[in-house]
């Protein structure tokens, strides 16, 4: 990391190739540093990262050491989060009076209309339209989700449109050629991302008052230090939930610590023993580098919010938050995972299973950071992720249920099985466990045992499912985890056969 930010002069982001200084509160938003500067094509419309409207391209660091330019909520995000970092609004994607490939197709197909989310759309569109991973598929690999110009459609999840309908924006989408030679932003892959820039901003308003501090320290040593000192700072990482607090809750942290950026905290290690995932990596990036190693994280991780969402949230804070509703908690309770604690004192190691205490409470000292996530190998060949929610994506979930089963000779000597929203933390079903293992892999002990599994938890009625629904769900879900793993069956043998 390079030089620490003290003051407003000494904190920049680079916005659509002009630096630019940090003005505001600590607590001030991407979204409103940008607008204040003039840069208005992003607008705040949910200001919880449900809509996309705020969408802004970032300069990444991909794992080969090139850049990836990332689409996130800017309305989220704190703007002292982009000090030394490159930014791309929509207004910076044309080339001179030339617009940019995504906008004309957007214009020409009539993918605007009120045009309040055109914008983020681009943005969006725009992160998609530069994965280095995207090629032209065979017609037999295209779906309704994916075009042959190898344009994935979840990558627009997280962008809701109030008025043109998605079929133009689809169109759109769907007739993106490959960025041309010359593509001044294509060819800024190719060099390394900016480094993060450790960052002490500490502002105080005319009359003395405080306004906040923010630290991005350079090593987890030196975060470890700050937390002992501070363990009231609030600990930020993607601000996907953070930032909802202070934007609708209107929350206000005196010290804020950023540990998204720490090397320490970041990466995907391997051994003999088990896959560690570092806490700051996010979602999106574990996704890619994983590449289906952890099948039921792989089926996770397309149900998880949305892809803007997923490119800032890590792992590592979707547990630190405590919540009994959160998507990964069920699928790594069903893996086994442990988590890595580490203080100025040390370091030690808890298994997820005896994490969580209490609603949103868990044995985590206030001086810990959860630094990484082990999961330990070999990984039950049974696996599925099961969301109930009232939107296929981007929703939080009523339900989440995940489950890990091993079957030798048709008998199960091993079931795991996570689940979320049915009580007041993340919890095993270790009933359920115990009356399915030693059993024939047949549909009878999958009845008996659903039965078992309904009476997990303790659920409760709210706005977004009843009591009664939600333990219906989990009576049909073993059922249907059960006729899952028996359609993949059938169409391994078939084929085989073929």
């Amino acid at each position: 990391m390079s030089a620490v930010t003290t003051d407003t002069s000494g904190c920049r982001i680079t916005v659509n190739g002009v630096t630019r200084d940090l003005t505001g509160p600590t607590h001030t938003n991407a979204l409103d540093f940008l607008r204040g500067q003039g840069l208005t094509a992003a607008k705040e419309g949910c200001a919880e990262g449900e809509c996309g409207a705020c969408a802004i391209l970032i300069a990444r660091p991909d794992s080969d050491g090139t850049t990836r330019w990332t689409s996130i909520n800017s309305c989220l995000l704190p703007a002292a989060a982009l000090d030394g970092q490159e930014v791309i609004t929509a207004e910076g994607l044309a080339d001179g009076e030339t617009i940019h490939p995504v906008q004309e197709e957007m214009a020409v197909r009539g993918g605007s209309q009120c045009g309040y989310c055109t914008p983020g759309f681009i943005c969006s569109m725009a992160a998609e339209y530069y994965r280095p991973e995207r090629a032209e598929v065979r017609d037999e690999q295209t779906d309704h989700h994916c075009g042959a110009n190898g344009f994935d459609l979840h990558s627009l999840s997280g962008n809701l449109c109030r008025c043109t309908g998605y079929r133009p924006i689809r169109d759109a989408a769907f007739a993106l050629g490959q960025p041309e030679e010359g593509d001044a932003l294509a060819a800024r892959r190719s060099r390394p991302a900016p480094e993060a820039v450790a960052t002490d901003l500490h502002r105080a308003d005319t009359a003395g008052g405080e306004l906040g501090r923010y630290r991005r320290p350079a090593t987890l040593t030196e975060a470890v230090e700050i937390l002992a000192a501070d363990p009231e700072a609030a600990v930020v990482a993607g601000s996907t939930d953070w930032g909802v607090e202070v934007n609708i809750k209107g929350a206000r942290a005196k010290s804020v610590l950023a540990i998204d950026r720490l090397p320490e905290l970041r990466g995907v290690r391997r051994t003999a023993e088990f896959i560690e995932l570092g806490a700051a990596h996010t979602l999106s990036e574990l996704e890619r580098e994983l590449a289906g190693d952890i099948p039921l994280l792989g089926k996770l991780f397309p149900q998880f919010a949305s892809r803007l969402i997923r490119n800032a949230a890590t792992i590592g804070g979707n547990l630190g938050t405590g919540s009994p509703i959160g998507d990964a908690p069920p699928a790594l309770l069903a893996l086994e995972a442990e988590l890595v604690l580490t203080s100025a004192r040390g370091q030690r190691r808890v298994a997820l299973s005896e994490y969580f205490t209490g609603y949103r409470q868990t044995v985590r000292e206030p001086d810990e950071l959860i630094t990484a996530i082990r999961i330990p190998l070999p990984l039950a060949p049974l696996t599925s992720f099961q969301k109930i929610a009232k939107r296929r994506f981007d929703d939080i979930s009523s339900v989440a249920i995940g489950y890990a089963v091993d079957v030798t000779d048709g008998i199960i000597t091993r079931a795991r099985i996570g689940l979320g929203g049915v009580a007041a933390t993340p919890l095993r079903a270790r009933s359920t466990e115990a009356r399915l293992e030693g059993l024939p892999w047949t549909l009878e002990t999958v009845h008996a045992a659903a039965e078992t599994l309904a009476a997990e938890g303790t659920p409760m009625d709210d706005h977004r499912a009843s009591a009664k629904y939600r333990t219906a769900m989990l009576k049909s879900s073993l059922e249907r985890f059960y006729a899952e793993q028996l359609g993949r069956t059938a169409a391994t043998s078939k084929e085989v056969k073929s």
